[in-house]
């Protein structure tokens, strides 16, 4: 297999980083939870729909399915996208779960003839393998002209592969932000830190006063990655992280030692982790969120880490965003705080009248309204009225994203071979877990990645 050509365009983050400060000040001013700018309603209290701003083909009869990763209420939400597509077209709609690596799981439907129409993809380097493996097929014209329309250049281009459009990122994540129980808070008596001293100052005291600071989803590898992708970021810059990103520079470069040194402050204090290293390694994601806003006066932890989806997951408990629930950027390693995002990008893999006039609808703005108003999502999509989103908080989060323009940097794992920066049990998720259980070997931490990334890059 050769070696997948990096296309995507690298970004600067400090415009990103001043417009996702306004976030930190719209959660610490205590903004309402739910109802201000959300769903118009009409006075038989059904909700109203503007009318719609593109045109999709009559596919009366047709069938398209779509594979993706997502599960529980990503899923819900994203189906309600599919049935809106379908009552405008009149094709039907299958949702097809997919397991990571996606790209595996792909490889196999597509080996036994029944490849889904279209995939959404949560990494670059999944796009770009789509491409190498002639999987992917080009957008047709609708598509491209709604992109064109509602997406700045950035979010094109980490969707084109040597200058030809394969995806549509309907989904984006700000993957920069703490989440923390306000009411925690207030008994330690302690205030949001701006940078990675206060933070782990603001940790100690937490501890002192009864409760477990942080909450760590480390069950799931890629939260990890985040972690890193965060401190590394902002205490090396980004130029060392396109190049770390590309394989350009080596893992055991001395700027990933002191990314490592500065993590393992954390990683090295079990008593700052739920559950300790070991806990924290039995913990998946949705869990690290759910401990943090449950239990009362007695949470399992008074911060989670990871980026706006956090609320979908604090939904299924009682607390409120904007009250009980609240948000800061991430913390400030160096000298600006960090802003890393990600993103799932629509590819077709069929090229059908469906698969095109699907990824036109994810494109609009009719399609990231549907999910926006539901909440726990992020659009990139520049030409979404913000009012789409259920409350303050999360307006906020969106607000800074499109804000950036094309200033950000975007998720470092889902850059690389998925063999290295997306597989569970593998690669870089494998070795940060290995990591957060020993956390003072830190040179045999940069061996082991290095060794499976020059693997990956090779192959």
């Amino acid at each position: 297999m050769r070696t997948i050509r990096r296309t995507h365009k690298a970004f600067g983050s400090r415009k990103a980083a001043v417009a996702l400060a306004a976030v930190g000040a719209v959660a610490l001013a205590g903004c309402g939870s739910g109802d201000s700018g959300t769903d118009k309603k009409a006075d038989d209290g059904a909700t109203t729909s503007a009318a719609p701003t593109v045109q999709l083909p009559k596919l009366n009869g047709e069938k398209i399915e779509v594979a993706a990763v997502w599960t529980g209420p990503e899923q819900e939400n994203f189906t309600k996208v599919l049935t809106e597509f379908e009552k405008r077209t009149g094709a039907k709609v299958t949702f097809v779960p997919a397991q990571d690596p996606i790209v595996n799981f792909l490889g196999s439907k597509i080996a036994g003839g029944s490849p889904p129409d279209v995939a959404m993809l949560p990494q670059v380097g999944a796009i770009q393998q789509a491409v190498a493996k002639k999987w992917a097929k080009p957008l047709g014209a609708e598509a491209k002209a709604q992109l064109a329309k509602n997406y700045s250049k950035g979010w094109q281009d980490l969707g084109a592969v040597d200058g030809t459009q394969y995806g549509v990122y309907f989904k984006a994540a700000n993957k920069s932000l703490v989440w923390y129980n306000n009411a925690a808070f207030e008994n330690a008596g302690v205030t949001v830190p701006k940078t990675w001293k206060d933070f782990l100052s603001a940790a100690d005291t937490i501890s002192a006063s009864g409760v477990t600071p942080v909450s760590v989803g480390g069950a799931d590898g890629w939260t990890l990655t985040d972690w890193f992708e965060n401190v590394y970021l902002s205490q090396a810059g980004p130029e060392k992280y396109d190049q770390l990103s590309q394989h350009k520079i080596k893992w055991t470069d001395p700027s990933v030692k002191d990314a490592l040194t500065t993590l393992a402050q954390l990683f090295g204090k079990p008593s700052l982790i739920a559950g300790g290293a070991d806990g924290a390694l039995q913990t998946e994601f949705p869990a690290s969120v759910t401990q943090t806003f449950t239990g009362g006066d007695a949470p399992k932890a008074a911060m989670v880490f990871e980026g706006d989806f956090v609320g979908v997951n604090i939904a299924e408990t009682e607390a409120k965003i904007g009250t009980d629930a609240k948000v800061f950027p991430f913390p400030a390693v160096g000298s600006d705080s960090p802003v890393v995002t990600g993103g799932d990008a629509a590819v077709a893999l069929k090229d059908s009248k469906g698969a095109q006039a699907l990824l036109t609808f994810l494109a609009s703005t009719d399609a990231a309204k549907i999910w926006a108003e539901e909440g726990g999502f992020v659009s990139p999509n520049k030409s979404l009225d913000g009012a789409a989103y259920p409350n303050d908080v999360q307006r906020g989060i969106a607000k800074a994203l499109i804000s950036a323009g094309d200033d950000f940097r975007f998720d470092m794992s889902d850059q690389m071979p998925q063999s290295f920066g997306g597989t569970p049990g593998k690669g870089e998720w494998k070795g940060l877990q290995d990591f957060l259980k020993n956390p003072k070997d830190i040179a045999g931490a940069q061996r082991k990645l290095e060794s499976d990334a020059a693997k990956a890059f090779e192959s």
